[in-house]
């Protein structure tokens, strides 16, 4: 009899065992990893050391001033501009900005944008299934590609003559074709 309750404790265990192999259980061994939230995850302001030393210490409990909240948080990564805005001084850009932009050079057109989608629009051609299947390669000539030293030979002669750089011509690389394979596809 009690090699029977053996077989039986036996044909049993493994049963109790896969009843057993969930979550909770990997978990408690410190199989699985729980990584943290990235939506609980805050950062708090660094510590620094005020510039004004008259200043009064903060109250207990009360709102730290330079942290924000979430929703300030996530408007700022949306449009940064918003929160610049309400940082500015009274008369709008201060002299350093106004000296940065005017650096800068003149303002884009207006129609910018217009121009280079338009641009983007023509320099992308969407081929359809058959010119794709038929056509499964790439053309070669869109990829222009500069001979470096014969360009390093160019410079140094502008730069010899006292020429501008952009004078003459760009030498590049001509590929061709090396086999009849290559000719036909």
């Amino acid at each position: 009899m009690s090699l029977l309750r053996i077989l039986f404790a036996a044909a049993l265990l493994p049963l109790a065992l896969a009843g057993c192999g969930g979550d909770d259980i990997s978990r408690s061994f410190g199989l699985t990893r729980d990584a943290p939230d990235e939506f609980q995850v805050t950062t708090r302001a660094p510590l620094s050391m005020p510039p004004d030393f008259s200043l009064r210490p903060p109250r207990p409990g009360a709102a730290r001033p330079q942290e924000m909240t979430s929703r300030q948080a996530a408007e700022a990564a949306l449009a940064p501009q918003a929160v610049l805005q309400d940082n500015q001084p009274a008369g709008g850009m201060s002299a350093g900005q106004q000296a940065f932009v005017a650096a800068a050079g003149p303002a884009a057109p207006a129609d910018i944008r217009r121009k280079l989608d338009a641009d983007a629009a023509r320099e992308q051609t969407d081929r359809g299934f058959a010119d794709k299947l038929m056509f499964w390669r790439s053309p070669r000539d869109k990829a222009v590609v500069v001979d470096p030293q014969k360009e390093a030979q160019r410079l140094r002669e502008n730069a010899a003559l006292g020429h501008d750089a952009t004078s003459g011509d760009t030498p590049i690389i001509q590929r061709k074709n090396d086999t009849l394979w290559d000719a036909i596809f």
